[in-house]
C-alpha cells in the first residue's frame, strides 16, 4: 500500500494555498482565538482600522478597507484564519447581494467567499453585481475565476471575454490562455504567457504569470520546466500559493529536504504544515511522527467544527490519502470535495483515492469527471 500511496503521490499533490476558514465571533475583545505572525507595520495598520471598525460598525467603507486587509493578509502568508476574519468583519452585509454597502464592498465579499471555497455564493453575488455594474472589470476577472474553479470553462471564456473588450487585455488574454491550456491547448497557451512575460516587468504580474506557466506544464507533464517557472515566480515576489506548490513538486520529485528551507518563512497553516509533515515522513526526520500528530490533531478539530462538507475537505482527503493510508475515508472527503471545487488537484484527488480504495467501479471516477468538463492533464494517465 505504502509504495502504491507514494506512486499517486508523485502523480498529484498541488493544492490551493489555503484551506477554508469560518468566521469565529470572540465573546469579548480581550478573547484571544490565536496569535498570528504579522509584520510591526501590518499589525498596526490593522489594528488602527479594528479600533476604527470597532468604533463605527455600520460604516460600510471602513469594513470594506479593513476586510481587504485581511484577505491580502490571508493570500501572503496562506493563513486562512485572516479569510475567516474578514468575513466575520463583513457579516452584517453578507446575506444581500444587492448593492448595499457599495459595489465595492459586494467585490470584497465575494473575494473573501471566493477565498473559504463558497464558491456558488460568491458566483452569484459576483453576478448579481455585473447585473447592476458590467463595466466592472475587477467582477468579471473574478467571475472567470469563479467558474474555472468550478469547472465551467466556456462560462469562464465568456467572463474572460468581456474583460477583453474591457480594454484589460493582459488579464484577458491570461485568462483565455489558462482555460485553454486547462483544455489540453498547452502549446498556444504556453506561447502566450511567455509573450506576456516578455512584455510586462510589474513584480507582482510576473509572479502571477509564471505560477500560471507552471501550473501548466505540471499538466502537460514538464516538472522541470514547471519547477523553473515557480522559483521564477517566487524570485518575482513571495508567495505561500506557489512555495506550496513548489514544495508539492519536490515531494513529488523523491526531494524531501528541500521541503523544509522553502516553507521555513511561512506560517503554520493547515496546508503548509501538511507538506511539512509528508516531507519529515518520506525523508525519516525525527519530526514526522510531531508533525502528522499537530495535523491530525487539527483536522480533527476542524472536522469537529465544520462537519464533512467543510471547505477543508480537500485537506482532509490528502491526510487521510497520504499520512494514513485510510484510501476509503480519502475517497469519501474527495468525492465532498469535488461537489465545490473541481480544479486539476481536485480531479487527480480523487483518481488517486478511487484507485486506493481498490475498488474496481471507482476506478475511472476522476476521469469520468475530467471528460465531463474537458480537462486535459498528463498526470491522470500515469
Amino acid at each position: 500500500m505504502k509504495k502504491v500511496l507514494h506512486a499517486l503521490l508523485a502523480a498529484l499533490l498541488l493544492a490551493a494555498a489555503a484551506a477554508g476558514a469560518r468566521p469565529i465571533t470572540p465573546a469579548s475583545d480581550s478573547e484571544v482565538i490565536e496569535t498570528l505572525p504579522l509584520a510591526g507595520a501590518q499589525r498596526s495598520q490593522l489594528q488602527r482600522l479594528r479600533h476604527a471598525v470597532a468604533a463605527r460598525p455600520g460604516d460600510a467603507a471602513l469594513a470594506t478597507q479593513l476586510a481587504r486587509k485581511l484577505l491580502e493578509q490571508a493570500r501572503r502568508d496562506g493563513e486562512p484564519r485572516f479569510a475567516g476574519q474578514a468575513l466575520a468583519v463583513l457579516r452584517r452585509w453578507a446575506d444581500d447581494s444587492r448593492d448595499d454597502g457599495g459595489s465595492e464592498l459586494q467585490l470584497v465579499l465575494a473575494d473573501t467567499e471566493q477565498h473559504v471555497h463558497d464558491f456558488e455564493r460568491a458566483t452569484h453575488r459576483v453576478q448579481s453585481l455585473l447585473q447592476r455594474d458590467a463595466g466592472s472589470p475587477q467582477g468579471w476577472l473574478m467571475l472567470a475565476t469563479l467558474q474555472r474553479v468550478q469547472g465551467r470553462y466556456a462560462a469562464s471564456d465568456q467572463a474572460c471575454r468581456m474583460l477583453a473588450r474591457l480594454g484589460a487585455a493582459l488579464h484577458a488574454n491570461a485568462c483565455l490562455a489558462e482555460n485553454a491550456a486547462l483544455r489540453g491547448e498547452a502549446d498556444g497557451a504556453r506561447r502566450v504567457l511567455q509573450q506576456l512575460l516578455a512584455t510586462n516587468g510589474d513584480a507582482a504580474t510576473r509572479a502571477w504569470l509564471s505560477t500560471t506557466l507552471a501550473e501548466l506544464e505540471l499538466r502537460a507533464g514538464r516538472p522541470a520546466a514547471a519547477e523553473a517557472a515557480f522559483r521564477a515566480s517566487l524570485a518575482a515576489q513571495p508567495d505561500a500559493y506557489a512555495a506550496i506548490a513548489l514544495a508539492d513538486l519536490l515531494i513529488a520529485q523523491h526531494r524531501p529536504q528541500a521541503v523544509g528551507p522553502l516553507l521555513a518563512s511561512l506560517p503554520r497553516s493547515d496546508s503548509v504544515l501538511l507538506r511539512l509533515a509528508v516531507a519529515a515522513r518520506d525523508a525519516r526526520s525525527t519530526q514526522a511522527d510531531a508533525l502528522l500528530h499537530e495535523l491530525r490533531e487539527r483536522l480533527a478539530e476542524l472536522a469537529q467544527r465544520g462537519g464533512a462538507s467543510s471547505p477543508h475537505a480537500r485537506e482532509q482527503a490528502m491526510f487521510a490519502l497520504y499520512a494514513d493510508g485510510d484510501a476509503a475515508r480519502a475517497l469519501q472527503f474527495a468525492r465532498i470535495n469535488v461537489r465545490a471545487q473541481r480544479e486539476p488537484i481536485d480531479v487527480l484527488l480523487l483518481t488517486a483515492a478511487a484507485r486506493a480504495s481498490g475498488q474496481s467501479e471507482t476506478h475511472n471516477e476522476g476521469r469520468a469527471l475530467a471528460r465531463e468538463i474537458g480537462l486535459h492533464d498528463q498526470r491522470l494517465a500515469s
